[in-house]
């Protein structure tokens, strides 16, 4: 890695001497984790940080398909709701665990798409709270990730975006119920909130400011990131992504 300076280059990403490791980003379906995560992927390589995106799915929307074939209405439908939990906790396990160990072989920062607070929030969305202690028990083996930004959204916005996107669906009664549940996980003081109503290059630019602190003082941001000063991030080709 080039010695750094403290001065943001093109993408907005200042190097500096942090020791970026791990990045997660979270929050409902609808809220954009997927297109900020392949650009903060593409922005931190850029900047002198290679990075990796990491999709830690926990396959519901693959079952979901499944079930349409077998003629049931969704995963739930297919499994029933604690088998569906059961099998999303197991599959999103080992997709994160896959992100760790290479991360560890390939020294590259790990932006993910989904962690372990996003099964948490499935479990208390879906009335699964009884599986919570349980699933918590299998996920302590991960670090906490060194930033976490929890993308909100108001509900009914992301309902719109899935609804034009058209690839699956989601009521917005558990939009909702999954709203709270993130904001009621007892990890929710330690995430970085990103207002993802704005617009997309809005969100990236604020979370590339967050990480500026982190990349330039080399150690723990605080606060909010600023949203502005920072260029923008050049449209991203997927680096790498699990399913």
């Amino acid at each position: 890695m080039a010695r750094s300076t403290g001065a943001p280059d093109s993408t907005g990403v200042r190097r500096g001497r942090g020791r970026l490791r791990t990045v997660a980003l979270i929050g409902i379906d609808g809220s954009g984790k997927t297109t900020q995560a392949y650009r903060l992927a593409e922005a931190l390589t850029a900047a002198g940080y290679p990075a990796t995106y990491h999709r830690n799915a926990g396959g519901r929307r693959w079952l979901g398909r499944a079930a349409h074939r077998l003629g049931r209405p969704d995963a739930q439908g297919l499994l029933g709701r604690d088998g569906m939990l059961l099998v999303e906790s197991v599959l999103r396990w080992l997709a994160i665990a896959m992100t760790l160990l290479g991360g560890l072989f390939t020294g590259r920062v790990a932006v993910m798409d989904r962690y372990a607070a996003c099964q948490y929030a499935s479990l208390r969305a879906h009335g699964g709270h009884r599986w919570e202690r349980l699933v918590r028990a299998a996920y302590r083996l991960f670090p906490r990730p060194q930033v976490t930004f929890l993308l909100t959204v108001e509900p009914i916005e992301a309902y719109r975006r899935i609804e034009r996107r058209g690839t699956d669906h989601e009521s917005l009664s558990f939009l909702a119920a999954a709203d709270l549940a993130y904001r009621t996980l007892p990890e929710y003081p330690t995430f970085v909130p990103v207002n993802a109503d704005l617009p997309a290059e809005e969100i990236a630019r604020e979370i590339r400011g967050h990480l500026n602190t982190w990349l330039v003082g080399g150690g723990e941001p605080t606060g909010r990131a600023p949203t502005g000063g920072t260029a923008p991030v050049p449209e991203l080709v997927p680096l790498q992504a699990r399913p």
